[in-house]
């Protein structure tokens, strides 16, 4: 594997196939909550979540890694917040800094998009992912004790998020007189 960064770009529909591989290959208690599934995998893209809704690492030319950046809920007075909701990386790819450069792009797109607030979830037994999480900004904002049943293990939740503000934001009318 190639010591050069990752590129990261969107998706596009083409990558589909290699995501779909990708999600199925990196499946784990260590960071899913539903069912492992069986090759043929299912198609990535449906009509909740498209290309757009996923930056994408390649190493080498090939598919590597994938963030899923979305708005978290539909309405207006949440508009400025972006949600990871999903995060993986092939396991050749691992310790080569794709998951670390996935993040801080989701950071930016998110800065592009206007948003103020970068939030996820994380299992609490994952511990790399915490790390990574931690090292790029994100805090622990709340927990949900035992929210799943993994594998006949309780997991907790831990919902995680950032500013993406520098401190110069002002809501409407403050300071005016």
């Amino acid at each position: 594997m190639s010591r050069q960064p990752p590129l990261i770009r969107f998706a596009v529909p083409e990558d589909d196939g290699a995501l779909s591989r990708l999600d199925g290959d990196t499946w784990s208690y260590l960071h899913a909550v539903v069912e492992r599934r069986e090759p043929p995998y299912p198609p990535f893209f449906s009509d909740r979540f498209g290309p757009r809704d996923h930056l994408v690492a390649e190493l080498d030319g090939r598919v590597v890694g994938y963030i899923r950046l979305v708005r978290p809920t539909s309405l207006p007075s949440n508009a400025h917040v972006r949600q990871v909701q999903g995060l993986a990386v092939a396991p050749a790819a691992r310790g080569h800094g794709v998951g670390r450069a996935l993040v801080r792009a989701a950071v930016e797109e998110s800065r592009r998009q206007d948003a103020r607030r970068l939030t996820l979830r994380v299992l609490g037994h994952n511990t790399p992912a915490r790390k990574l999480y931690e090292a790029e900004g994100f805090v622990v904002e709340g927990v949900l004790p035992e929210e799943f049943l993994l594998d006949g293990e309780y997991v907790d939740d831990v919902l995680m998020g950032r500013s993406l503000h520098d401190g110069t934001w002002r809501s409407a009318g403050a300071g005016e007189s």
